[in-house]
């Protein structure tokens, strides 16, 4: 029984990721000015919620059987609080770290219509610290012998930072017309 909770734990795990990654991304792209418009954002924006969803279902799983699990010691205090586990104290103290900037997220994503949209997007924007920490805590505590998930995480990893950087690098169709405004003369 514990072996099979074992491989639950790390199959939940690469799902998590996996998926956090997914909703990164849409998160990304739908962002800012590039952002999709008409009935293609509502589907995209509906995406982005139900792999949320599906994300934090994995998560679940993948944190009750850590601590459930007797081939490692984590407790359910390691869940919450950071950097107080018995097994690899930082590396599960990074996935615990990501586990409550996501609750902060989930719950202002949640709360979204009684909160400022300022409030909002200040606790979304720690998602570009949640998922690194996810990452490396995934990557690190993958199962070295089991090349597959840290090919998952890696590809991940890759994914992620491709879509940060074609929203920081991106320009915008109107960009040569903009440049003209911006360098005309004002009075």
């Amino acid at each position: 029984m514990n072996e099979a909770l074992w491989f639950l734990s790390r199959a939940t795990g690469i799902a998590s990721i996996a998926l956090l990654t997914a909703v990164v991304v849409l998160g990304v792209v739908t962002s800012g000015r590039r952002r999709p418009h008409g009935e293609s954002a509502t589907v995209v924006m509906a995406v982005h919620r139900w792999l949320s969803l599906g994300m934090l279902s994995f998560l679940t799983v993948h944190v009750a059987t850590a601590v459930v699990e007797t081939y490692v010691s984590i407790d359910w205090v390691s869940v919450l609080v950071p950097f107080t586990s018995g097994y690899e104290t930082f590396w599960v103290g990074l996935g615990t770290l990501a586990v409550d900037l996501l609750v902060a997220v989930s719950v202002t994503s949640w709360l979204r219509h009684r909160i400022s949209e300022r409030a909002w997007r200040a606790v979304h924007y720690a998602t570009y610290a949640l998922w690194p920490m996810a990452l490396v805590h995934g990557f690190v505590l993958g199962t070295a012998s089991q090349a597959g998930l840290r090919a998952v995480t890696a590809a991940c990893g890759v994914v992620g930072v491709g879509a940060v950087l074609w929203r920081l690098l991106s320009t915008h169709a109107d960009r040569t017309r903009r440049d003209a405004v911006l360098g005309g003369e004002w009075s």
